[in-house]
Order: structure tokens, then C-alpha cells, then sequence
């Protein structure tokens, strides 16, 4: 199979690159010139564009041969160049980025077909061909048609690409927020003409920003059964300084990245006033939310004398519960941004003295730097005498510093574990930071449960097995339903034998996803937060990944006001939502919030 059909069959999310125009005129060249020709005239700054591209972490590189057929190029005086031009912009695409798939981009013509232009449907047909045998003989993996509206353009160009198809071929349609062409076709029609073709993945492309982008791809997701593919511009250009300039932020439209995956799209990528920076925060956000299946590269290591692991009962107090059926309880405190640990220390004892189970100690919330969780969760059970749940991210460290560090937790005493892949560092304190990513929760889930059984990353034994207890995120809110219960019963199968969610306002949510759970067979905690004011309730809703707050709650957090009575009621809700919930979960974890730890154990009171 073609290596791009492959990845599309994985699942995998593609990343293309962003605007090749706004990054040439942004090194001041004038709108008035032809930017096709720069392939023959200034092949140099053509490559450092594409390798900015690559640096940022795209897929796929687009060719800067967007107008470079012959009816655009005879503007120019350059229609006897349309070869040289598309092949030499092939093999600059394919110089910066030799490890990726080069897609050879071809536009709409400069004028449209007839009826409405002065173009015969047999001229337009003959351009196509042309500038797609010389991009496959310039070595492209695969062609992308972009930004078509006119129908009569479509057909041709289609028509002439896909008569003697070599390669695989995306059909980008450019579409208002209404989801109509510039010629006022609905999108509808273009994409009922183009289902019945052999084009592989159809989708839209420049005119709009993100957020109409997002409520097209829906209905798009209703019309075709074929891949789809979102490549929205950066906002709306305003004008400043006599220049248009693309305001939107590399983390707005990273965060709809997110959202184009979860909806249904299989490719991403960006139009006229996307950058390098963009592309960055894209490749950041879906790394993290959809991470690539790194985990494979150890999954087939053969394990050598592997031996039984300890069983679950034996591991810690908090695995002798999960075993005994018994309702567990644990409470998370978020570690200090300095080094004085003695308020978390004593707080820790509070909750031992109010029969709490486990701390749990997230590792880096919400990407930033504080005291690390491992140093402190021993502290916390040499100090406090109470047992920790050590959270432990996948973002900041590679496959040989997660198996360093889960042997010298084990060798220091430390027992519980909860693996997450981890927040993107664009969230937190450092948006510049680097994320590592090796494996996500998956693979290093797999990575411990081998040490568990005895063996490295590479199958090689390592004597006495350790003895975590394996627990594991998810989020019953999280928009793509279908692919987060898949992932976790994946992370079952790879060893976890816990789950902990993300904090739950909404009952009727949380019974769906158990539901959708139901014969995973290993203890579920849910997830409260004591809401301590309504500006809390607004962030939970609006600012944490897959957490909703219903309207009923956030009128209950508005209505009492500040103050003590704003905790009273937030304690209150967590109390009912627990009662709730009981019966379909083995235990809960309340979230501290600011360190109040006393919130958590007035939930408990009830």
C-alpha cells in the first residue's frame, strides 16, 4: 500500500505544513511577482521555508507550485516554463524534508472555465495534466488539488488528474462560513460530484478561520464517507501598516486542531497566514491528545525469563482494596512551586487522621514547573506515614529516563502509580518548552506492566520484578467518545489495573461512558472537585479538556455568590454527586483545590 493510504488506514492524525505565500511575502517578496518561478530563481529561500516547516514537525511538505500551471504562468511570460518550475518544486520540498511525504499542491486556474470564463473545459483539462506529470516526475508522493469553487474547474480539474492517476489525490474545496463557493454553489454539490470519483480524501481549504472551519467539517463528516481533510486560514486578515496580517495565535488554532481530529478529520494543516509557529503548536496539541503509536517500537519485545508479577493484593494498602472490592479513597494535592514541602506534608497527615487512603501528586498540572512528585511522594510516606498514587506524565522525559525513573521509585518504596500522557507544554507556565512524547499512556503503561513481569524495554530480565500498581487516566468528557473508551481498554489490555477520571459534574455524561465501559473489569475512581466560587465553575467548564459543568451547577455557583457560602454549596454538589455515582465506581478522588485540603474531607463527612 502507498505509504501516505497507510498512514490514513493507521488512524494516525497527518500534520501538512502551513502557508507557503504568507511565508514568501513575509521575506519581501511583492504579491505582483510570480511566486511559483522562486523555484528556479531563489530555490535557497523556497528550501529554508519548507525546513522551517520540517523543524516545526509537519507530516507532509506542499510544493510552492500552488499557480503553477500554464494558463496562471502566461502572465508572466512563463507558460514555456511549467516543467522546469513544478519539478524543481518537487525536489526542493523533497531536499528539506527527505523523511517526509512531499505532496505536489496544484491550484485553481486564473480565470475560470467556460461558461463563465474564457476558458474551454478541454484547455483547463490540458493545464491539469501537464503540471501533475511534471510534479510526479519531480518525485512527489502524492497530489493535493486546493482551494477549487467553480464547478466546471472542479470537473476539469479532477477529471485530467484522475484519468491516468499514479498517486493519491486530495480534493480541497475553498468554502465561506456558509459553506458556499464564490460562485455561490453549496458545498454539497462539489462533494457529491467528487464521492462519485477516485479521489482518496476530500476536504476544505483557505477563505475561513478555525472555528467556521469546525462547523462545516460536521456537516462535511454527514456528505462523504471518505477521509477528510482541514486546512482552515488563520482567522481573518486585517489590515495594518498597509499589509493584511493574520491575527489568530498559534494556540487558538492549535486548540482546534484538537477538535478538527476529534470530529472526524484524518489531515490537518494550515492556509494563508499560517507559520512555522502555528504548525508547532498544532504538532504540540495533537501530540498530545492523539499521539503517535510510538508504543509499537516496543510492543514486539520478546521478554527473556519473564517471571509472575506480585498480585494486586500483595502490591499496597490501596491494590489490597481495589482487590477486596473495597470503596478507596484518595485526595490530590498539587505539589508546591517551591521547595518547602512541610504544608503539603502536614496536610497530608490531615488526611491520614480523616481515613483517607492516598495522596495523589500530580506530576506537572497543567505544564508547569513545580516540586517533583517522585521526591515528594516519598516525603510524604516517610513523613506523613500515608500512601501516595504518583502521577506520571509521558511529555517531559524519553524511554530511558521513564524506565530509570519507575525503577528508582520502585527501589525507594513507592507502590501506586497513575500514568497519563500529559498536558502539552503551550498550557502551562513555558509555552516555548519542548515536549518529549516517546510513548503516551498506552506504550508506558506496556513499558510497566514489563517491569512488573520482570523485564526492560528490550525484553532483558531485570531480577526481582517491581510491584506498581498500575493506574490510568480517561475522560469521560472528552468529545471523541468512541476513541477514548477505545484507548482505554487498550491501556487495559496493556497492564492498568485502575482507572481515575477527570473531575465529573455531569451525572447523566458519566452514566453513558460507564456504560460504554461496562465489562472492563478493573476499579474505576471518579473524579470531584469542591467548587470553591462560580469563576471557579466557569474555568472548570470552559478551560479543562472534557470537563462539563452543567447549567444547573454553574446557576447554583452563581446564585451563592462568594465567600463561604460559595464553598458550602461547591462541597454540597460534590456531596450529591458522589451519592450519585456510588454505585457504578470503587472509590473517588477529590481534588483539593488551592491546597484546602479540609474541602475534601468535608465531601466526606456525607
Amino acid at each position: 500500500m502507498h505509504p501516505f493510504l497507510s498512514k490514513l488506514a493507521e488512524g494516525r492524525a497527518i500534520l501538512f505544513d502551513g502557508a507557503m505565500g504568507t511565508m514568501i511575502y513575509d521575506k519581501g517578496v511583492y504579491i505582483n511577482q510570480c511566486f511559483d518561478s522562486l523555484n528556479l530563481t531563489q530555490p535557497r529561500m523556497i528550501e529554508d521555508i519548507h525546513a522551517e516547516y520540517v523543524k516545526a514537525g509537519c507530516d507532509v511538505l506542499e510544493t510552492n507550485t500552488f499557480g503553477a500551471n500554464r494558463i496562471n504562468l502566461a502572465k508572466y511570460a512563463l507558460a514555456e516554463s511549467v516543467r522546469d518550475i513544478n519539478i524543481a518544486g518537487a525536489r526542493i520540498a523533497r531536499a528539506a524534508g527527505p523523511e517526509l511525504l512531499v505532496a505536489g499542491s496544484i491550484g485553481p486556474l486564473s480565470t475560470n472555465v467556460e461558461p463563465l470564463g474564457a476558458v474551454s473545459r478541454a484547455d483547463a483539462e490540458d493545464a491539469y495534466c501537464e503540471q501533475a506529470d511534471a510534479l510526479i516526475e519531480g518525485g512527489v508522493d502524492l497530489l493535493i488539488l486546493e482551494t477549487f469553487g467553480q464547478m466546471e474547474m472542479i470537473r476539469a480539474a479532477a477529471g485530467a488528474v484522475l484519468s491516468n492517476k499514479k498517486l493519491p489525490v486530495i480534493f480541497q474545496l475553498a468554502v465561506n462560513h456558509e459553506g458556499r463557493t464564490d460562485y455561490g454553489t453549496p458545498m454539497e454539490h462539489a462533494v457529491t460530484f467528487l464521492n462519485e470519483t477516485d479521489v482518496d480524501v476530500i476536504g476544505l481549504n483557505c477563505t475561513i478561520g478555525p472555528a467556521p472551519m469546525l462547523d462545516l467539517l460536521k456537516r462535511l463528516t454527514r456528505l462523504t464517507m471518505k477521509p477528510i481533510s482541514i486546512q482552515p486560514n488563520a482567522g481573518y486578515p486585517r489590515l495594518v501598516g498597509g499589509r493584511n496580517i493574520y491575527m489568530t495565535t498559534p494556540e487558538y488554532i492549535a486548540e482546534y486542531a484538537v477538535q478538527f481530529l476529534g470530529a472526524g478529520a484524518s489531515i490537518i494543516g494550515g492556509c494563508c497566514g499560517t507559520t512555522p509557529r502555528h504548525i508547532r503548536a498544532m504538532k504540540q496539541a495533537i501530540r498530545s491528545r492523539y499521539p503517535e503509536k510510538r508504543e509499537n517500537r516496543i510492543e514486539k519485545a520478546a521478554p527473556r525469563d519473564a517471571v509472575e508479577p506480585v498480585p494486586l493484593a500483595d502490591k499496597s494498602r490501596l491494590a489490597a482494596k481495589f482487590a477486596r472490592g473495597e470503596f478507596a479513597v484518595s485526595v490530590e494535592i498539587t505539589p508546591p512551586r517551591g521547595c518547602d514541602a512541610s504544608a503539603v506534608i502536614e496536610s497530608a497527615k490531615l488526611l491520614k487522621q480523616n481515613g483517607i487512603d492516598a495522596v495523589n501528586i500530580p506530576d506537572g498540572p497543567r505544564a508547569s514547573a513545580r516540586l517533583a512528585p517522585m521526591p515528594l511522594a516519598i516525603l510524604l510516606e516517610r513523613d506523613a506515614g500515608i500512601e501516595t498514587v504518583l502521577h506520571y506524565t509521558c511529555r517531559d522525559r524519553n524511554i530511558i529516563g521513564m524506565q530509570s525513573d519507575f525503577l528508582g521509585a520502585h527501589a525507594a518504596g513507592l507502590r501506586n502509580v497513575l500514568i497519563i500522557t500529559g498536558d502539552p507544554p503551550k498550557l502551562g507556565d513555558y509555552p516555548y518548552a519542548t515536549a518529549v512524547f516517546d510513548l503516551d499512556s498506552i506504550g508506558l503503561t506496556r513499558v510497566v506492566s514489563g517491569l512488573n513481569h520482570g523485564h526492560d524495554i528490550g525484553g532483558n530480565p531485570i531480577g526481582k520484578p517491581t510491584a506498581f500498581c498500575i493506574g490510568v487516566g480517561a475522560n469521560p468528557g472528552f468529545e471523541d467518545q468512541a476513541r477514548e473508551i477505545d484507548r482505554l481498554f487498550q491501556k487495559k489490555e496493556a497492564g492498568a489495573e485502575f482507572i481515575i477520571t477527570q473531575p465529573v459534574f455531569d451525572i447523566a455524561q458519566f452514566e453513558s461512558f460507564m456504560t460504554s465501559i461496562q465489562g472492563i473489569g478493573i476499579p474505576l475512581l471518579a473524579g470531584l472537585w469542591p467548587l470553591v466560587s462560580f469563576k471557579n465553575a466557569e474555568f472548570m467548564n470552559n478551560e479543562v479538556p472534557g470537563v462539563i459543568v452543567p447549567q444547573s451547577i454553574l446557576d447554583r455557583m452563581r446564585d451563592a455568590g462568594t465567600g463561604p457560602e460559595a464553598v458550602k454549596v461547591g462541597i454540597q454538589i460534590a456531596r450529591e454527586l458522589m451519592r450519585e455515582m456510588k454505585g457504578m465506581i470503587q472509590g473517588v478522588q477529590i481534588s483539593a483545590p488551592f491546597g484546602r485540603v479540609q474541602h475534601a474531607i468535608d465531601v466526606l463527612e456525607a
